[in-house]
């Protein structure tokens, strides 16, 4: 290999390296915003930006080195995708960051109210975010389309939950009048961890087109993946007819 393409390569690997530094400490932040929601924990929560510039200023770094492997020397088509890849997935991410920041912040608001049930089904979508993330950024890295279609597979779940969690708060909203404005809060929770997960599946699903240069999976069984939702969705288990026994 020329020496001018070994350290090209070797940029690459730094490339993936550092996405992953990205991701790591990202999740650790949407993990340690639902920490402060579910704990009211108002130090925890206050960690949360000065956590979140940290990711920032790595998305510039990322962004920095991504326009430098692409002017160092003419790249190949596969790795342009790889590049071009990278720069979106760092944009994925850092606004991944910004809703963990927008979850801290609701935590603040809500240190110091009385919660009416315990949180359950949060803290879980919190963790299904995190789970979607770490494995979005490892099909990055290891070009694994199986791992993909977990990714997309997992999404239709996290927008299962998302329903239920909805109908279930707007029928507290309606049961309790002095629950409205916990319960609005918490469905822009709600929302802004579908939006992770949305996030996520976008990093997922653009390491179709660094293997393929087509965002359609492969074609498995006679069928051909293209997008989120083309899979049928896991079923979750519908709420108690006799209305919601938790506060998300």
């Amino acid at each position: 290999m020329p020496p001018t393409r070994q350290r090209f390569e070797e940029d690459l690997d730094t490339l993936r390296s550092r996405l992953l530094e990205m991701g790591a400490a990202t999740e650790e932040i949407v993990r340690d915003a639902i920490l402060a929601l579910t704990h009211q924990d108002m130090a925890l929560a206050a960690t949360i930006i000065p956590r979140d510039d940290a990711v920032d200023r790595m998305e510039v770094e990322i962004e920095s080195l991504c326009l430098r492997l692409m002017t160092r020397q003419p790249p190949l088509a596969a790795d342009l995708r790889l590049i071009g890849t990278a720069l979106k997935a760092v944009t994925d991410i850092e606004r991944i960051g910004d809703h963990a920041v927008d979850i801290a912040r609701v935590a603040q608001r809500m240190s110091r109210e009385m919660l009416y049930k315990p949180l359950v089904d949060i803290p879980r979508m919190g963790e299904m975010a995190r789970h979607m993330l770490h494995d979005a950024l490892e099909a990055f890295v290891h070009r694994d389309l199986e791992l993909v279609e977990e990714v997309i597979a997992f999404d239709d779940q996290v927008d299962a939950l998302y329903a239920r969690m909805q109908r279930e708060l707007q029928a507290i909203m309606r049961q309790d009048q002095a629950s409205v404005s916990q319960a609005s809060y918490l469905l822009f929770v709600a929302h802004y961890l579908e939006r992770i997960c949305d996030h996520c599946t976008n990093i997922a699903e653009r390491v179709a087109f660094i293997e393929t240069g087509s965002r359609r999976l492969p074609v498995r069984g006679g069928t051909v993946t293209t997008a989120r939702n083309e899979a049928p969705p896991t079923p979750v288990s519908p709420s108690s007819k006799e209305g919601p026994t938790h506060l998300v």
